[in-house]
């Protein structure tokens, strides 16, 4: 089957006594044994729960992977994936980042002696240059986010396995309708997703998706030591969203490149950055390693004033901090987002007090393109601003 009739018929067919075709939301935290030494396969729901082990086999199946697990938050599954390092263990990590995955690496984790080396993974000589003999991994966002910098997965995959290092994928941006990093030659693939495989702006979860039997059986003690899973409503949610994601990618994508193509011809506008650009300096690599583009532009103004004037003059886009839902979000990645970066890394990065993230919706693009616009006119009557 191809990938969007797997989506679809996630859990179909599953309760053979009922039948039912939405499958069933399993609150029960325990379960009965048949007899002593016997199990039904779900013992206690922290370990395993029907509900979330039909989504787990879901997005493992998407991503061509061996095993899937559904955690609480995409947070929750980075930190459970970091759960494979030791004190000492060095990570080579993407230079541009979500702020929350700096925040956890460097607040958190480095207080439990693991350390982080940030890269712009474009260049392969950069990566060379900061590998040490205690280096165990390669974190990888790729689209970035917010710059949307694009890394060559294959190559990246190629330099972990000659130095024995696990590559790690944060695939939110792009979904596994778009881009699978296991078929690439990555090891685990990670996914906020709140975002686009929830889809609504209604369900907090992170999933994690493992090749080969050693490393899944690694994660899946981890999981369940660590304890931060998925609760059922929240697993059958997920289900429910993902069925439509073919779909709500494939809108994404068009309303994505015909709203950044129109924001060029903005005077208001500095900069854009999509990878369905053609201009874009890593739109060859993407079109050589994923079908599509997703639904995220990021672009700058031609001065600071204009973000407080621009947002508050949103119609249609809502001024929050989220992506990958049906609704047009946009988001200061300075205050929020990346907030906690430090300034100097932030502007060192290119994260600069002018950029701004949308995530495109389902909207007619016209709406859009139109809603923005006005925004952006509104932006100009701050002096200078469109020179």
């Amino acid at each position: 089957m191809r990938l969007e009739t797997k989506l679809i018929q996630a859990g179909v067919g599953r309760d053979e006594k009922t039948g039912a075709v939405s499958f069933p939301v399993y609150y029960a935290t325990a379960y009965r044994h048949p007899a002593l030494g016997q199990s039904t396969g779900f013992d206690y729901t922290r370990t395993a729960n029907p509900t979330r082990t039909v989504l787990e086999e879901a997005i493992a199946e998407a991503e061509s992977g061996d095993a899937g697990f559904a955690c609480a938050s995409g947070m929750a599954a980075v930190h459970t994936v970091m759960g494979l390092f030791s004190q000492g263990d060095h990570l080579i990590v993407s230079l541009d980042l979500y702020g929350g995955t700096y925040r956890l690496f460097e607040q958190v984790l480095s207080r439990y002696g693991l350390s982080f080396t940030y890269v712009d993974l474009r260049d392969l000589e950069a990566v060379h240059n900061a590998l040490r003999a205690e280096t165990k991994a390669i974190f990888v966002e790729t689209p970035t986010n917010p710059l949307m910098q694009i890394t060559d997965l294959r190559q990246i995959a190629g330099l972990a396995k000659q130095h024995g290092l696990l590559t790690i994928v944060d695939n939110t941006f792009m979904t596994p309708y778009c881009q699978r990093p296991l078929e690439l030659g990555a090891d685990i693939v990670l996914h906020s997703a709140t975002k686009y495989l929830g889809g609504h702006n209604d369900v907090l979860a992170g999933l994690i998706v493992t090749k080969g039997e050693e490393l899944s059986e690694k994660i899946r003690f981890l999981h369940n030591s660590i304890g931060a899973v998925l609760g059922p409503q929240d697993s059958w949610l997920l289900v429910r969203g993902m069925k439509t994601l073919a779909l709500r990618m494939e809108r994404h994508q068009t309303n994505a490149l015909a709203v950044a193509k129109k924001l060029q011809e903005h005077p208001a506008v500095a900069e854009v950055f999509y990878p369905g650009l053609q201009e874009h300096p890593g739109h060859a690599i993407q079109a050589s390693q994923a079908s599509g583009y997703s639904g995220m532009v990021s672009f700058r103004v031609r001065s600071a004033e204009q973000v407080g004037l621009f947002l508050q003059n949103l119609r249609i886009v809502s001024f929050a901090e989220s992506l990958g839902g049906v609704e047009s979000l946009c988001t200061y990645p300075a205050t929020q987002t990346h907030a906690d970066i430090p300034l100097e890394v932030r502007e060192y990065v290119g994260v600069c007090d002018r950029l701004l993230r949308l995530s495109v919706g389902i909207e007619h693009p016209e709406d859009l393109i139109a809603d923005l616009f006005q925004a952006l006119d509104a932006s100009l009557v701050v002096g200078g601003a469109a020179r």
